[in-house]
């Protein structure tokens, strides 16, 4: 567990608008893992969400296809951490009432 990070609360914005509210519930560096109550305004994402986790289960097939779709949420969507500040990148996943995501301050580098 991360010191300090349980029970912290990240919020996933688009735009100005808040799609979701995530409570720290544990760790397994890298990963958060949370709590997720979304707002209205993660009706529109839901779909892209699920689509995307579907893909995840076989992406060993479709590493394109996944990158495409995430590529939408990561450029849509932006997170902001405990301290109200967004994060350079982030890869979420979302499900059920749960989120499971890590982050970066610094862009991640896709061509290492």
């Amino acid at each position: 567990m991360l010191v300090g990070y349980k029970d912290a609360v990240w919020k996933l914005f688009d735009g100005d608008d808040v799609v979701g509210t995530l409570t720290v519930t544990g760790s397994d560096f890298p990963w958060l893992n949370a709590t997720f109550d979304p707002t209205e305004a993660f009706d529109k994402w839901r779909p892209l969400f699920e689509h995307e986790l579907r893909l995840l289960e076989t992406i060993d097939e479709n590493v394109d296809e996944w990158e495409d779709t995430y590529r939408r949420i990561a450029t849509g969507l932006t997170l902001h951490n405990s301290a109200g500040e967004p994060v350079a990148e982030f890869l979420l996943h979302v499900e059920n009432g749960h989120a499971r995501w890590r982050w970066s301050d610094e862009p991640f580098d896709l061509d290492e």
